[in-house]
């Protein structure tokens, strides 16, 4: 697209959206053009949250299926538009709520804790939500001796028992770009910039702790980066933050863990999904009302105890 069509682009989607009273979301791993254009970039829940206090009536998520739900969930009657149907996510389709249920079944009074990037349906078979961000702090809290059931994401419940020491039956999904990433390829880096700092996403695999400065959320990452003196980083996660990262912080150097790290999902989204979103006001998340107020109840939860 040459330059000229882009500013264009841009001009359109700037102007339907104030038309549409929206507020356009964007992931951090989203493409560099849409992370560009958002009114506000960052975690999924943090993303929802603050679409939810807003005065839009019109939410437009760059993201995935799990994120325009939990966005829905947050803001019922706001309208939430999810630009591109086939960016899903499939560790969230994992686990369902079906399996959930007979999971539960076999394990009566155990503590549900899921992890946010989980489907509507999932969430509201949960006892409470937890992000990266939180979920050590919250898992914490769970009173000792109480069974706990992590659901989906493995390596992240991993991670959590590493560092707490607390027992969990896991559930068995995992987040296929993070698993690309490999010791073997983190060391390889880690050879050629010594004197960077790691910073990991805890939906890494838990072997490569020992190669590991801190395991952060996307948004923990930004902040550290931030704030640290440091000024070489390896960033062992989705490549799509690398954008936000050296935008944010233009004097400072980072390595991406692996150049394999991409989500095809978080690609899909274009300008031009976003401008025909907003033209067409397509393509609307709508849940049962009965389910949102359900799936409502673990996300309430988790924001008061992670207080």
């Amino acid at each position: 697209m040459a330059d000229m069509d882009q500013n264009k682009l841009i001009e359109k989607i700037a102007r339907l959206k104030q038309e549409r009273r929206a507020v356009i979301l964007a992931h951090n791993y989203e493409l560099a053009e849409v992370q560009d254009i958002a009114d506000f970039t960052g975690d999924s829940l943090e993303l929802s949250i603050r679409a939810a206090e807003t005065e839009a009536g019109v939410i437009v998520f760059c993201g995935v299926t799990f994120m325009a739900e939990t966005a829905k969930i947050l803001s019922p009657s706001k309208t939430v538009l999810l630009p591109v149907l086939a960016a899903g996510c499939p560790m969230a389709d994992m686990a369902n709520a079906a399996e959930l249920r007979d999971l539960k079944a076999r394990h009566p009074g155990a503590e549900v804790v899921t992890y946010v990037n989980s489907t509507a349906e999932v969430k509201a078979e949960s006892d409470i939500c937890v992000t990266s961000a939180n979920a050590e702090k919250i898992v914490s809290r769970i009173p000792v001796g109480k069974e706990i059931l992590f659901v989906p994401d493995r390596n992240l419940g991993q991670n959590i028992i590493n560092r707490t020491g607390r027992r969990m039956i896991l559930w068995p999904g995992f987040c296929p770009t993070h698993r690309r990433i490999e010791n073997a390829e983190l060391e390889r880096r880690k050879r050629e910039f010594p004197n960077a700092v790691v910073l990991a996403h805890p939906e890494c695999n838990p072997e490569i702790a020992p190669l590991v400065d801190e395991f952060l959320s996307t948004g923990g990452i930004c902040a550290y980066a931030r704030k640290s003196l440091a000024k070489e980083f390896i960033i062992v996660t989705e490549i799509g933050i690398l954008h936000r990262l050296q935008k944010e912080n233009p004097g400072k150097v980072f390595i991406p863990a692996s150049v394999q790290a991409v989500c095809p999902f978080m690609k899909l989204i274009r300008l031009e999904d976003v401008l025909r979103s907003l033209e067409n006001m397509e393509y609307k998340v709508e849940l049962p009302r009965e389910l949102m107020d359900r799936a409502r109840i673990p996300i309430r939860r988790m924001l008061e105890m992670s207080k």
